[in-house]
């Protein structure tokens, strides 16, 4: 079996979106565009399994489990498959594991120094900023946390507006 991917990450709510993006340009972020994404989260037995469907994109299944006791930086171990045809799937997955919840979204991608910036407009919840740091097999995880919270202190991304859990979890799909 593959080893699954790991990144480090951080969520929060973005009570300013906009000052968050000029921000983030200051620091030399480069604006990916806008994606929208529809994410249904399925009952898996150990950790997540959602189908992201995505505009432009496609759709991926990705399957992933997350401690969340820190909201301040988390690791992520997750696999991605890519799915040529997605309304089957979900069909399929509904079918015989159930819906917990579905989460859509308007994503503006921006990147910097390999952290990919997330700033969220989530239908039912709103303004969310996510910062993700994808690992190489080999890294100890240090130079992703450092860069995470590099980012962080760069964004003032205090202690309170970080979100434990996911947004699945926000829109009370937990469990």
């Amino acid at each position: 079996m593959e080893a699954p991917r790991r990144n480090v990450e951080l969520k929060a709510i973005d009570p300013q979106p906009a000052r968050t993006l000029e921000l983030a340009l200051g620091l030399g972020a480069s604006d990916q565009g806008l994606l929208l994404q529809r994410d249904t989260y399925f009952a898996a037995g150990r950790g997540r399994l959602k189908l992201r469907e995505e505009e432009p994109g496609g759709a991926h299944l990705i399957a992933y489990v997350r401690p969340d006791d820190d909201p301040a930086v988390r690791v992520s171990e997750y696999r991605i498959v890519r799915v040529p045809e997605p309304v089957r799937t979900r069909d399929a997955l509904e079918a015989v594991l159930g819906v917990r919840v579905v989460v859509q979204k308007r994503r503006r991608l921006l990147l910097w120094e390999a952290v990919r910036i997330h700033l969220d407009e989530v239908d039912g919840l709103g303004s969310y900023l996510e910062l993700e740091a994808v690992a190489p097999p080999d890294s100890d995880l240090t130079p992703e946390r450092a860069r995470v919270d590099r980012l962080r202190e760069a964004l003032s991304i205090e202690d309170d507006r970080l979100l434990e859990g996911s947004y699945s979890d926000a829109l009370g799909g937990r469990g």
